[in-house]
């Protein structure tokens, strides 16, 4: 069974947008491996039509290179990229995302692929509140945002280093 195959298992029916790579960084690449049912409502297309396109498909003219640069400078490095983006869905409209991204490596430390885990955000009115998220919140208000595992595994949460 291949990581894809096990991810699909685990993750397919989750409420979290959820997207696998390959590992290859530069252009034309990377090549999405796979999508869930979730992040293809999220970009309003098709999981199946996802595959074998890039996430740069989702990227428009607020996307802000500097986020879209750090992004590349971490995934580069092999280290785990957590942040927001403005992506745009298959209509044009444009929202706000929450992205953490993590490699996933073999059993000699390679990396293999990526995952990501995304769900769309807003930005809070008033002052930012004190949890990770800061200035930004959920779009939808739900008792249980994350299943169990994924919230162990730490997903959308801040890292020390942000």
């Amino acid at each position: 069974m291949t990581i894809v195959e096990w991810i699909k298992a685990f993750v397919h029916d989750i409420s979290v947008g959820i997207v696998v790579t390959d590992a290859a960084i530069e252009r034309p690449g990377p090549i999405i491996l796979y999508a869930n049912p979730a992040f293809g409502q999220l970009v309003g297309r098709d999981p199946v039509e996802i595959v074998g396109q890039s996430p740069r498909f989702m990227q428009g003219k607020e996307t802000r290179r500097e986020t879209l640069d750090a992004f590349h400078r971490t995934l580069s490095s092999g280290e785990r990229f957590h942040g927001y983006v403005t992506n745009y869905r298959g209509n044009g409209a444009k929202y706000r995302a929450q992205i953490d991204c993590r490699p996933l490596r073999d059993a000699e430390g390679g990396i293999q692929a990526f995952i990501s885990f995304e769900r769309e955000v807003v930005r809070r009115v008033g002052r930012p509140a004190g949890s990770s998220g800061g200035r930004y919140g959920p779009s939808s208000i739900s008792n249980d945002l994350l299943p169990g595992a994924l919230r162990d595994l730490g997903v959308f949460a801040a890292t020390a280093s942000e």
